[in-house]
């Protein structure tokens, strides 16, 4: 097992650290603090968010205003989703996204084990029991 977390680890830690910052970045875009549009911009995102005069919503369907303009970082989160689901590199890039995800379960589930393995032994050998080893 400890072989295969290590080898793996060498390969998937690179795609796993680019989905952890892509990641990061599209939360941070999305929480970062909108700034208010300024003159000519804020009178368009008004007049955008009003419906054309006679414009009913069709049945069964679920309208909605349209956004205001995002201007800034926030305006990259759809770029971060496509970085971050691997999207934007094609069918290979999300499969490697999947792999990727995969990947982190399964270094999860075996490092845990290989802990426990090593708990294990050191209590069988009458060591010192303690969490974490020097």
């Amino acid at each position: 097992m400890r072989k295969w977390h290590r080898w793996l680890s060498v390969f998937f830690g690179v795609f796993m650290l680019w989905i952890a910052v892509t990641g990061v970045l599209s939360q941070v875009a999305v929480l970062w603090p909108a700034s208010e549009p300024a003159g000519a911009a804020r009178a368009a995102a008004q007049a955008a968010a009003t419906p054309p005069p006679g414009f009913e919503c069709p049945e069964g369907w679920r309208c909605m205003p349209p956004r205001g303009n995002r201007t800034g970082i926030r305006s990259m989160v759809g770029l971060f989703h496509h970085l971050h689901s691997g999207e934007t590199f094609g069918p290979i890039g999300t499969v490697i996204s999947v792999l990727s995800g995969l990947a982190l379960i399964f270094f999860s589930i075996s490092g845990i084990w290989l802990y426990v393995q090593m708990w294990r032994f050191r209590k069988n050998r009458k060591l010192a029991p303690s969490w974490f080893w020097k």
